[in-house]
């Protein structure tokens, strides 16, 4: 009993700190996170504060110290950063391109990086425990958003797509990736990429060409092919005229790092989870993608997801067996040699079934359809 664990409220929206105010007004075991608070309550004395904690909540000074008097352990952070550590939600493509245009760069998402580049290798204690806190508020916002269970699984189909990232707009994979994840999203099933150019940019814009006709999607993807590089000029640009062109598109989700800041994140995801902790990040991106991988050709990064999703369900860590689906046979059977190796690493156990190798959209969506997560144990 001495350990006995209380379950917390975390409150992240106004509208539901009145409802409480409403009832009983007691915020035992509560954390607020990010609300303006000096407008919304004037007093303390109202509220039943036991265990109470504020992260990056704005209140008056009066106000903090009073509830400092009653025990509310109160967290905020320096004024100066380029990014709110204690944040309650993901990111959109639309915040971190503020300040962007074609003639300079000036967006947040650059800003934020270029803060971070000062002290990548070597930050001071302080800020790396705001980054530390940063990514865990998109932790958080990332089990809101696929809504997870006690078991681990989520409600949200996820399927994520790894490839190469220096793969052009207007080469064969990228084509063919969009077609794979539009047919996908298409049969509910949520796409999530590492957020970035190449493959990612193809995943993610495929998923929000969902219910659109191929021929649209051709459309997009020449308008893309324009600028085919995510170092050519105008590459920000044709993006936008996609957006513009064909403004109503399903949601996916991308999972990119400030620490490839060079990259810039595609503007095709509805939500973005974007990590300073690249480690982090590529842990969760593949965490999350409980009903299967699609990779499709990519260099050593891609390698390197491949044998971290090979490990996780070799040990069964998340709870759950899932598909690992290779979209590129010459790339996988005869270029690396990757998918025979990984099917005899995978002999005798749960997975070996689960991994498959194809050129064909439909085959994807079909394996998928027959392979689904396999509970451990």
């Amino acid at each position: 009993m001495k350990f006995k664990h209380t379950k917390e409220r975390i409150i992240k929206d106004l509208s539901e700190l009145k409802k409480i105010q409403q009832s009983d007004a007691d915020l035992s075991h509560c954390t607020l996170q990010g609300l303006h608070l000096d407008s919304f309550i004037a007093d303390w004395s109202q509220w039943t504060l036991h265990n109470t904690t504020l992260l990056g909540c704005t209140l008056s000074l009066e106000l903090e110290l009073e509830a400092r008097r009653r025990g509310v352990y109160i967290y905020r952070a320096p004024a100066g950063l380029p990014y709110r550590p204690f944040r309650t939600g993901l990111y959109s493509w639309r915040e971190l391109l503020e300040g962007y245009n074609d003639q300079e760069d000036n967006s947040r998402d650059l800003q934020i990086y270029q803060y971070f580049s000062q002290h990548r290798y070597n930050p001071p204690i302080n800020e790396a425990l705001w980054q530390r806190i940063h990514d865990h508020s998109i932790d958080d916002a990332l089990r809101a958003l696929l809504e997870f269970d006690d078991n681990g699984m989520t409600a949200l189909k996820s399927v994520g797509f790894m490839g190469g990232h220096s793969v052009r707009r207007d080469m064969p994979y990228f084509s063919l990736s969009a077609k794979t994840a539009k047919l996908l999203t298409e049969a509910d099933y949520f796409i999530v990429s590492g957020g970035g150019p190449g493959i990612m940019e193809a995943a993610n814009l495929g998923a929000y060409m969902a219910g659109y006709s191929d021929e649209e999607l051709e459309e997009a993807l020449s308008i893309l092919a324009q600028a085919p590089h995510y170092t050519s000029p105008g590459y920000h640009e044709k993006a936008l005229m996609v957006l513009d062109r064909f403004p109503t598109g399903a949601d996916s989700l991308a999972v990119p790092t400030w620490f490839y800041g060079h990259e810039p994140s595609n503007l095709f995801a509805s939500y973005i989870a974007k990590y300073f902790s690249n480690s982090l990040r590529e842990d969760t991106l593949l965490a999350i993608s409980l009903y299967g991988i699609v990779f499709a050709p990519g260099s050593a990064g891609t390698t390197q997801e491949i044998f971290m999703d090979a490990t996780q369900n070799h040990y069964g860590t998340f709870n759950y067996y899932s598909p690992m689906i290779f979209l590129g046979s010459y790339r996988y059977q005869i270029e690396t040699l990757i998918y025979p190796l990984l099917k005899q690493l995978a002999h005798g156990r749960e997975y070996a079934s689960l991994i498959h190798l194809t050129d064909s959209p439909q085959e994807v969506l079909d394996i998928l359809k027959q392979c689904p997560p396999v509970p451990v144990g």
